[in-house]
C-alpha cells in the first residue's frame, strides 16, 4: 500500500473509533450490529485492513450515520462530506457527536431535526 494510502486507512480507522465512542458502543457492540466479527473490526479501527463498501456500509448504518458521510471519510466519494473534510471544518453531525453538553437522547433528537432539514438538499 502507498503512504499516502495507509495514511487514509488509519484515519478512516480513527474516525470509525470516535464515532464508536461517540455512540457509547463497544466494539463487541458494534460488530454484533454489523455483523462482522470482532477482530476484524479491530483491525479496521487500527487501520490494518482497507473495508469493502458492504462492511463500511454496515458500520455507517450501525452508527448512524450516512453512508455517504463514512465512504467520503474513506476516499470512495467526491461528495460535499469530502469538500467539507478537505477544509478542515467538521460536519454537522460529527460536532453534534462530539458536544459533551448534550445527552445521548438529545444527539438523537437533534440529529433527526437536522437530517430532516437537509434530506432534500443533496
Amino acid at each position: 500500500m502507498p503512504a499516502d494510502w495507509e495514511e487514509q486507512v488509519q484515519s478512516l480507522g480513527a474516525f470509525i473509533r470516535n464515532q464508536r465512542k461517540l455512540a457509547q458502543l463497544s466494539l463487541r457492540e458494534l460488530a454484533e450490529k454489523t455483523n462482522v466479527s470482532n477482530p476484524y473490526l479491530s483491525q479496521i479501527e487500527r487501520g490494518l485492513h482497507e473495508p469493502s463498501v458492504r462492511v463500511l456500509t454496515a458500520i455507517a448504518r450501525a452508527l448512524n450515520l450516512s453512508a455517504e458521510t463514512l465512504l467520503a471519510q474513506a476516499g470512495l466519494s467526491s461528495s460535499a462530506a469530502t469538500r467539507k473534510r478537505d477544509t478542515g471544518t467538521p460536519s454537522t453531525e460529527a460536532a453534534i457527536r462530539a458536544d459533551p453538553l448534550l445527552d445521548a437522547g438529545q444527539k438523537d433528537a437533534l440529529l433527526a431535526v437536522y437530517r430532516s432539514y437537509i434530506a432534500g438538499k443533496s
